[in-house]
This record gives structure tokens, C-alpha cells and sequence, in this order.
């Protein structure tokens, strides 16, 4: 899948600057853009601290639904 425009309308809806995000990961702002343009994925770490950045859920940053578990 392309999770890449996910991760740049998350990151425009929380209207932080790729720079503002590397910055607060302590990565080059080259990295939010290779993953907003599906060249390569964050990493696990990266992943949840985006979706803590941005105040939305994993779920949200890679376009899923929620997940539904039958009880």
C-alpha cells in the first residue's frame, strides 16, 4: 500500500512542517519526505511516535479503519 499522502495529510492537518516533524523525531526532514512520497517506510518507533506528533491513531496515519474484534 502507499501510506505516504496518510502520512502528509496527517501531517498538514496538524500543520507541522515536514522540518518541525524530523526536527521532534531527530531525523532529516529528507526522511518525511521519502516516506510522503512512498520511498521508503518509517520504522516501527517512528511510526507510533508520528501518530503520537500528529494526535491520531496508528489507524488514522495508515488510512485503515479501525479494526473490529469479535468478543
Amino acid at each position: 500500500m502507499e501510506y505516504g499522502k496518510y502520512f502528509k495529510q496527517c501531517r498538514k492537518y496538524s500543520g507541522l512542517s515536514q522540518k518541525a516533524v524530523a526536527s521532534k523525531l531527530g531525523i532529516h526532514q529528507s526522511n518525511i519526505s521519502d516516506w510522503e512520497n512512498n520511498v521508503s517506510r518509517p520504522e516501527y518507533e517512528n511510526l507510533i511516535n508520528l501518530a503520537k506528533i500528529y494526535g491520531v491513531t496508528i489507524y488514522d496515519l495508515l488510512g485503515l479503519d479501525e479494526p473490529y474484534f469479535r468478543t
